[in-house]
């Protein structure tokens, strides 16, 4: 236990200094992780020789990155998902088994069976460094963050066929019907977990919430994701997927909010220890005699990686330029890929050790470059997509919608993106008779949409000729609302060359984004995370009475001063609510006239309100219409609304004389 506890330490320890290190010059953290793995590791300084010690513990961090991340998700979104995780996934596995096995049978004179399971190896991507620089980055909702996620899905399906097959391509034993019985016996677990989404954990959890035992709500969580997890692997499914499906269960309760909160920390930390347990097993040495093969093979399977997947994608509905970003974000050797050459290894499928450092060498690599491809994947999609042949391939994806858009418009609207804000703004435009256009990039929205009557389109807002399409040369306003930062970017780059007159409103995440957008050409930039601090803000103040028109001067301030202000929110140095202290003690309340109570019939004057309770009437409501401090002479008569206006002993005297019956 000693050597265990000592272990861990070491490893946290030398991960703290280089990632803070690293951090200084701007690295991400994940390369971080990899490169104190390779410190610490027995092929480094061996300060930690048994790399079992932290694969043990690491293992937990991918079951809870992947179980917070399904409780962030939602099955009704697994569901949209379903085109992307069956025809995306079995596309990319497909291809890039194909590519792989013929690169390896000819290149490398491989036989077949060994062929194919080089396939199977370089097929998956890592789930966890994917889909966490994603969420990192704010992009697990766009187009390419959702193909992403999609396709991962399928690809930790395909774990168990792979681990069948690979005594079958081994020649030592296996069958179709173990494939088959172990499919069935997965598929069967899944539509159970998910039918417990729907009546057992709910109910579970609502017990165990009426328990008001913080603890007790805590161990639940971790055993419900942890016990869905080891099951999903007594099946032969992946751990991570199994943790996912957990997540996806409790986020269709009322709980998963605290779930979330409860599970965070535990996460952050156990899921380091994934990225440095990789970062252990290369061995430099053997990675820097044999650079060129090592450089060689990573660049096939870079290349593979992304012309199979960015195929996938394309041929799944996305538009070409997200299906290249899918392409980089899954570039990588998946961490399973590791279990599947440990067991071909034993198979006979990797020939030799050499071989097998190769294979490990070129995998680590490919995770330690994902988090630069991430970041720079918009720029190298927008100029792989400029080429002719494949302008030319992105063009025809659209020529069965051409006919479909507007001849003409005048002083529309252009929303870009339909999700939350844009079927909101989409909404209230149509009530208020302004015309406006949707542009989408899932065409299984646009399907639906089109079907209920939206004048949405297909099509990718980076595009000049999309936004000439949709005649961004006569509209009005173009609003961005969608979650990919570098095409918001691009967006409204190209709709300010098109039209100077423009006005262009972008809804961001990030504080951070407004310069750069407002530096190409919005003219409002909307970050969710302040306008939410205002909206409590505003309500806050309006409720201690502070003047609406004070707090409107206030918002205005802080929005034209492009949100600085709540970096550090200073009020006067005599507080508005001290200046209004007329106001204190002061209350309203709003009464209903009843029939035949002292108020039915009777004028405010005759009523004598102010004599008899010490409060005062100041408006009247009348079916639909409102009277604003009504006149001595105004007769009230059963079912108006009052509002009236005193401290409380008097607004609470108002309430007994009004309601009081006639004598």
């Amino acid at each position: 236990m000693h050597a265990y506890l000592l272990s861990i330490v070491i490893v946290f320890g030398v991960s703290a200094l280089v990632v803070y290190l690293l951090g200084r010059v701007r690295v991400p953290s994940i390369v971080g992780f990899l490169v104190a793995g390779l410190i610490v590791g027995p092929h480094g300084l061996a300060l930690v020789h048994d790399i079992r010690i932290v694969e043990s513990v690491a293992e937990i961090g991918v079951v809870l990155l992947m179980f917070v991340i399904g409780l962030e998700f939602s099955l009704k979104n697994l569901m949209q998902l379903r085109g992307l995780v069956i025809g995306g996934g079995f596309l990319q596995i497909s291809l890039t088994i194909l590519l792989v096995a013929l690169i390896a049978s000819l290149g490398f004179r491989q036989t077949l069976p060994a062929a194919v399971f080089d396939g199977f190896l370089v097929a998956l991507s890592s789930t966890a460094i994917a889909i966490k620089l994603l969420q990192d980055r704010g992009e697990l909702n766009a187009p390419h963050g959702m193909a992403s996620l999609g396709i991962l899905i399928f690809q930790d399906l395909c774990v168990v066929p792979f681990m069948l097959l690979i005594p079958i391509l081994a020649g030592t034993g296996g069958s179709a019907q173990d494939i088959i019985i172990t499919m069935g016996k997965a598929a069967v677990f899944i539509a159970g977990i998910l039918f417990a989404s729907r009546w057992a954990v709910p109910q579970i959890l609502h017990q165990i919430v009426h328990a008001k035992s913080r603890e007790l709500f805590v161990i639940t969580i971790i055993m419900l994701c942890l016990g869905t997890a080891v099951l999903t692997a007594e099946l032969g499914l992946s751990l991570a997927l199994g943790a996912f499906l957990a997540g996806i269960v409790i986020s269709e309760s009322e709980y998963s909010s605290q779930a979330v909160s409860d599970i965070l920390p535990l996460k952050e930390s156990f899921s380091a220890l994934f990225f440095i347990s990789i970062g252990m097993l290369l061995d430099l040495g053997f990675a820097m005699n044999n650079a060129l093969m090592v450089c060689e093979i990573v660049v096939i399977i870079l290349l593979v990686k992304i012309i199979a997947t960015a195929v996938a994608a394309f041929g799944a509905g996305q538009a070409l330029r997200p299906s290249f970003q899918t392409g980089f974000c899954l570039a990588q050797v998946g961490e399973f890929s590791f279990v599947l050459a440990a067991a071909g290894k034993s198979a006979g499928l990797i020939p030799s050790d050499e071989m097998y450092q190769l294979f490990l060498s070129a995998s680590v690599f490919t995770m330690m470059l994902t988090p630069a491809f991430v970041v720079a994947s918009a720029r190298l999609s927008e100029r792989i997509v400029a080429l002719k042949p494949l302008h030319v391939l992105d063009k025809a994806r659209k020529v069965h919608s051409r006919e479909l858009y507007p001849e003409t418009l005048l002083g529309h609207v252009i929303i870009v993106g339909f999700g939350l804000n844009g079927r909101n703004l989409a909404r209230v435009l149509k009530d208020a008779d302004i015309p406006y256009v949707v542009l989408e990039m899932n065409s299984a929205t646009v399907r639906k949409m089109r079907k209920r009557g939206e004048p949405i389109f297909f099509g990718d807002g980076t595009s000049a000729e999309i936004l000439h399409h949709l005649h961004v040369h006569t509209a009005r306003i173009l609003v961005v609302a969608i979650s990919d930062a570098a095409a918001t970017r691009r967006v409204v780059q190209i709709a300010r060359h098109e039209n100077p007159q423009l006005r262009i409103i972008v809804r961001t995440r990030y504080l951070a984004e407004m310069n750069d957008l407002k530096a190409v050409g919005a003219n409002e930039v909307i970050p969710e995370e302040f306008e939410t601090s205002v909206e409590i803000f505003a309500r806050v103040l309006h409720h201690y009475h502070i003047p609406k028109n004070a707090i409107h001067h206030r918002i205005e301030q802080i929005r034209n001063d492009n949100y600085t202000m709540l970096r550090g929110v200073r009020l006067p140095s005599k507080a508005l609510s001290e200046r209004q202290s007329f106001l204190k003690g002061l209350h309203t309340e709003i009464l209903q006239v009843m029939p035949g109570s002292m108020a039915d019939g009777r004028s405010i004057k005759a009523l004598r309100l102010r004599a008899e309770t010490g409060a005062t009437i100041l408006a009247v409501q009348r079916g639909e219409e409102v009277h604003q401090n009504p006149s001595p002479d105004f007769h009230l008569h059963a079912e108006d609304t009052v509002l009236v206006i005193g401290n409380r002993e008097s607004v609470d005297k108002a309430m007994d004389y009004m309601t009081a019956q006639k004598d």
